[in-house]
């Protein structure tokens, strides 16, 4: 019979074991997916980061492409007033060739008359001012006015066909000029179409942007929900273990407590069947009682343990310098326009002919002429020396003194000179 109990309670004890391992398992299932959950809200929150990063860098980028479109509208609208300028110049050079054509053909007409008049009242020779002259002194005077009158018609035409002349090269060259500043005009607002089309680009990757950031954000808030469900779930969990190991605690003491007063029963019994005699009875009750007691320090000395877990969660060259590069450049004057070229021989734009010649001297440009006009050193235009870059809006010439840039013009005409006022200054640039 007591063999039977302390069986009963060592099963007892023994079917208590599986239930604390299934909610071990269960709280370290549950603690894996709480990480699981808590790895893949750190990798969405990256994207977050990422994202608005991402944000930050392409607003940055809007802003800078939208102070160059800001430059290129404003310089456009300047190029256009230059344009509008060279209109009015131009037609008052046609009406000024117009009216020395006029005087030119006057000249000419009243000439043919003074001749014409000269032989119809005959042979304009010496001998007939002679034979008509009262005097000699009104002979010089007669000859001296004829030949005085031939050298003013001579002159009055000689000096209308200049002035001609003229007024044609100073049209051909507002016209050569209107050509460059509508090519520049051209080639900027082609710039500003394709800086217009960047902007848009930017602002649709933006929107996406904030799509994709939306989204992100929406997925971590239910990352963090799932968190904060798991973490709940993890501390009732926790809790019931506690509990159920409490009472696994509670009932192996209480089993301890019943073998215990089982063993002094049969102590008891055996003291008295010694005293009876009953040997057998007395082995057989001795025996048991030592089997008992076995059981119940084995049972004591081998029940489950407990385990914790935790979890983880430049101006210095002065003039000279500058002279030095102002007569360089000017050594190239009349080889060709290139546009994107960079030869001083062979072809160059605008921007290629500056950089080249300031490579030259060791001295390295930006490629573009909107990005040399912010390079360098600002000084103002009354204070411009030879070698300084000009800026006039989408073109750059190199000020060579005098009043006067050396630049390449157009694929018509080259590496030239040209008037450092014939456009709008927007700035001056000072490298050396």
């Amino acid at each position: 019979m007591n063999k039977r109990v302390v069986c009963f309670l060592l099963a007892c004890l023994v079917g208590l074991l599986p239930a604390t391992q299934v909610y071990g398992t269960a709280i370290s299932d549950a603690k894996q997916q709480k990480k699981e959950t808590e790895k893949k809200l750190s990798n969405v929150q990256g994207e977050i980061d990422d994202l608005e990063e991402g944000i930050e860098e392409t607003e940055a980028e809007i802003e800078e492409i939208d102070s160059q479109l800001v430059v290129l509208l404003m310089t456009v609208d300047i190029l256009k007033g230059d344009i509008a300028d060279k209109e009015v110049a131009i037609k008052q050079a046609e009406e000024d060739y117009e009216a020395a054509l006029a005087k030119e053909e006057s000249q000419r007409e009243a000439m043919k008359r003074r001749i014409k008049f000269m032989y119809e009242k005959g042979d304009p020779t010496y001998v007939q001012l002679f034979l008509q002259s009262q005097s000699m002194a009104d002979l010089l005077n007669k000859m001296d006015y004829t030949e005085k009158l031939y050298d003013y018609d001579r002159r009055l035409l000689l000096e209308y066909q200049y002035t001609k002349q003229e007024v044609m090269e100073a049209k051909m060259t507002l016209e050569d000029e209107k050509a460059e500043i509508e090519e520049v005009e051209a080639d900027l607002e082609e710039q500003s179409a394709e800086l217009q089309r960047m902007l848009d680009e930017k602002r649709r990757t933006v929107e996406d942007f904030d799509s994709q950031l939306s989204a992100a954000k929406s997925k971590a808030k239910e990352y963090q929900n799932q968190i904060k469900e798991q973490t709940a779930t993890i501390k009732q969990m926790e809790a019931e273990e506690a509990a159920r190991k409490k009472a696994e605690a509670e009932a192996k003491r209480k089993a301890e407590e019943d073998a215990l007063k089982k063993k002094l029963e049969e102590d008891k019994k055996k003291k008295e069947a010694e005293e009876k005699g009953d040997e057998i009875q007395v082995e057989d009750h001795t025996e048991s009682s030592e089997d008992s007691g076995g059981g119940s320090e084995e049972e004591s000395s081998g029940g489950p343990s407990g385990g914790g877990s935790s979890e983880g969660g430049s101006s210095g060259g002065g003039s000279a310098r500058g002279r030095e590069i102002a007569d360089y450049a000017c050594q190239f004057v009349g080889n060709p326009y290139v546009a994107g070229g960079t030869s001083l021989t062979e072809g160059c734009d605008c921007s290629g002919f500056t950089g080249a010649v300031y490579a030259h001297f060791g001295i390295s440009l930006p490629r573009s002429s909107y990005a040399q006009s912010v390079a360098g050193q600002e000084v103002s235009i009354s204070d411009m020396q030879p070698g300084d870059i000009l800026y006039y809006g989408g073109h750059v010439g190199i000020y060579i003194g005098n009043g006067m840039i050396v630049h390449a013009s157009t694929a018509a005409t080259g590496i030239k000179y040209s008037s450092a006022y014939y456009r709008t200054i927007i700035t001056v640039r000072r490298f050396v």
